[in-house]
């Protein structure tokens, strides 16, 4: 298939196929003599796997880095590289729900502020 064809078959743009083979995500097909790139179903499970990762929150980086881990048996190496992932989501979703707290202190502060005396939301804001 060319390029545009597998860009919908994969969900991505065309853009994105070329910047994925730039940092060598993804292979270029040779191309024939006075003909155009042609790619197979490997690209498009390739493709896929890559922006699966992503959603996962795996950076590029690291994305190459579980292709890299792909070939051959290196579990113990993928299965360290998610557990770290999955500390740092654990550490994100615990800042979340703090932030989540003290947003919810401030909107309940706002219900109980007195007319004329300001805004207790743009207050707590101002201090230090």
């Amino acid at each position: 298939m060319k390029i545009g064809e597998l860009a919908a078959a994969a969900g991505v743009h065309v853009e994105t196929i070329r910047y994925y083979q730039r940092l060598g995500l993804l292979r270029s097909p040779t191309r024939r003599q006075g003909t155009v790139r042609r790619y197979d179903e490997q690209a498009i499970d390739r493709l896929r796997f890559i922006k699966r990762a992503q959603a996962l929150g795996f950076s590029l980086d690291e994305v190459k880095l579980l292709l890299e881990l792909s070939v051959g048996e290196h579990c113990a190496e993928t299965r360290t590289l998610a557990s770290r992932k999955l500390e740092l989501v654990e550490k994100k979703i615990a800042d979340l729900r703090g932030l989540e707290d003290a947003l919810r202190k401030l909107v309940r502060a706002c219900g109980s502020g007195r007319a004329g005396s300001g805004c207790p939301i743009i207050e707590n804001l101002s201090k230090e």
